[in-house]
């Protein structure tokens, strides 16, 4: 949907938007200052990723939260959405809440800012069970791990699922310990879809002991008792956390031009 058409989800009117897509960017960070301003192809990497969620299937709008006016004024220079959140977050999901509570609508997606190749496809992928499950508050991805390097890599957080596919654990470490080679490896694709009260919900409960442990705030949902449903996907994507994940974003995009 092109962007002019996207209505104001923050404008309540008697028919709620069904999705909106919520893009967390922090200007600050210590691996990677001003990381969602860097330049890619011309464009800064936020704007690549603003652009892949508009294209999502059966989005209705796509806002930027952040607390800082260098990125609020990049979002307005392409024309995006940003809503102005406080600096006291200690998370994106906590960010999110903030923007979720103003929002008319009944799914907020939370894509990260760091994501210049998002497949748009993947944004229906994590709505889908939500539309299918009324009991359902939340979910997310997990793809299928290839690079054997992946598993002990503390970067790379994994997934195991049960057999109705709800995630029982997220983990840094390897999970789970193989004995058996034929069951598959799953790494987290750190995108996800939330019942618009559900992320209020979440961000006022207190931080868990395994969240805190493994700094993977998606464990405070588990901890509470509430299922994540766990979508596989077959798309994939490279989450940029250091100058050389840009680099090789930028070489990729490269690539795909001169295709």
């Amino acid at each position: 949907m092109p962007r002019s058409a996207f209505r104001n989800p923050f404008e309540r009117t008697p028919q709620p938007l069904h999705i909106v897509v919520v893009i967390p960017a922090r200007y600050h960070s210590t691996r990677f200052p001003a990381k969602p301003l860097a330049d890619i192809a011309g464009r800064s990497m936020l704007e690549h990723v603003y652009e892949r969620a508009t294209a999502a299937p059966d989005v209705d709008a796509v806002v930027v939260a952040t607390d800082d006016a260098r990125i609020a004024q990049a979002v307005e220079r392409f024309g995006g959405l940003v809503r102005m959140t406080r600096s006291t977050h200690r998370s994106g999901l906590d960010r999110i809440a903030e923007v979720a509570a103003d929002l008319d609508c009944d799914i907020v997606v939370n894509v990260q800012g760091d994501e210049p190749l998002l497949e748009p496809k993947m944004i229906a992928e994590v709505v889908a069970p939500i539309d299918s499950d009324p009991t359902l508050r939340m979910s997310t991805l997990r793809r299928r791990i290839s690079d054997p390097a992946d598993s002990g890599n503390p970067h790379v957080v994994k997934v195991v699922v049960d057999l109705e596919g709800n995630a029982l654990y997220f983990s840094r470490s390897a999970v789970p310990f193989v004995r058996d080679t034929t069951v598959p490896l799953f790494k987290h694709v750190g995108l996800y879809a939330y019942r618009r009260t559900f992320v209020c919900e979440l961000a006022s409960l207190p931080q868990t002991p395994l969240e805190i442990s493994e700094s993977l705030e998606q464990l405070r949902a588990i901890e509470h008792g509430f299922r994540i449903r766990a979508i596989e996907t077959h798309y994939d994507s490279i989450g940029v956390d250091t100058p050389e994940d840009l680099e090789r974003v930028r070489r990729q995009m490269t690539v795909g031009t001169r295709a």
